[in-house]
């Protein structure tokens, strides 16, 4: 009998672990393994260079952005953005039309002390190469006082950008002028209310969801030209400090990410995508409630069943062989 059991223990396992596998440009998923990246607090897929994903630090490092490839996790090139300030409190990076980067200096953990904040625009280096790169710095004021925010996102059509202030009952869309100035202050203005404790959000390439993610769940929205309309729950995976996504840029996946050391990049499905999330905000595909509570992505429930059915498997196995 031990050689059927064997047999059938093999088969249980290459069928657990044998998950589909996604397409390239981080369809799988990755981790980056820049030890110099310990607070990855926002990422943007590089329309330039395929593959690669554009993500900063949190706090504490400098004017920094790092290019990674998501093939190995590896940085490919750290450039440092010049004609700016010290950085406070980056939380977001997007990417915009022309491959204008934009990073959002606009974190303020102690709940809008600081009267403005700043967003940075640079061109995305054709080259992947460490290099200084001359930034344009935009003061940026909220038309109903301070507040802290961890997500920007930049229309990829319109180039109109966008910020979400993170508060635990959920907060606002904000809208900013057509065209960021750098005399005086850009004032961004509340448009939307998001049901959500946002700590990042991203627009989709063809312009037409927004993604908002917060620690244990999210949501999306038609984007409309930034008239957003709920469309429904999105599948977050678990993470120990979960503060950024993107789009890939074909559209059809998430790409989630989170602080720490040798922080793990997952992947989702994207709404509509083949195989994601099409319905609306009743399913969504998500068990979260509107504060992003309590939210378990699909396929950290399948890891946790094929985790559970091996065990199981070589458990009884064990047992087998002591009895015979």
């Amino acid at each position: 009998m031990r050689r059927p059991f064997a047999l059938l223990a093999g088969v249980l396992l290459v069928g657990v672990f044998a998950l589909p596998a996604a397409a390239d440009d981080g369809g799988r998923g990755f981790t980056i393994k820049d030890p110099r990246i310990t607070e990855s607090s926002g990422l943007a897929a590089s329309r330039l260079h395929p593959g690669i994903y554009w993500t900063h630090n949190d706090s504490d490092d400098g004017p920094y952005i790092y290019a990674v490839d998501s093939s190995t996790g590896k940085t490919v090139a750290r450039v440092t953005l010049s004609g700016v300030g010290r950085p406070r409190d980056v939380e977001a990076i997007s990417i915009g039309p022309d491959h204008q980067i934009y990073v959002g200096d606009i974190g303020d953990n102690l709940g809008g002390t600081w009267p403005y904040v700043w967003i940075y625009r640079l061109p995305e280096p054709k080259k992947l190469v460490d290099q200084t790169i001359r930034a344009t710095q935009y003061v940026v004021k909220y038309a109903d006082g301070p507040r802290n925010a961890e997500s920007l996102v930049v229309d990829p059509k319109s180039g109109r950008p966008y910020i979400i202030d993170k508060n635990e009952d959920g907060g606002h869309l904000y809208e900013g002028p057509a065209k960021l100035s750098t005399s005086g202050a850009n004032i961004f203005r509340p448009v939307a209310a998001v049901d959500l404790w946002a700590t990042d959000a991203a627009i989709s390439p063809d312009d037409q969801q927004l993604a908002v993610r917060g620690y244990f769940g999210g949501i999306y929205y038609d984007w409309n030209g930034g008239r957003i309309k709920r469309a429904g729950r999105l599948n977050v995976p678990l993470q120990g400090q979960g503060e950024s996504v993107t789009y890939s840029i074909d559209g059809t996946r998430l790409l989630y990410g989170s602080e720490g050391s040798d922080s793990p990049v997952q992947v989702e499905d994207a709404p509509g995508a083949k195989g994601g999330s099409k319905s609306p905000s009743s399913g969504g595909g998500s068990a979260s409630s509107d504060n992003g509570g309590g939210v378990t992505s699909g396929n950290v429930k399948i890891g946790a069943l094929a985790v559970a059915a091996a065990a199981a498997v070589i458990f009884g196995f064990r047992r087998l062989l002591r009895r015979n």
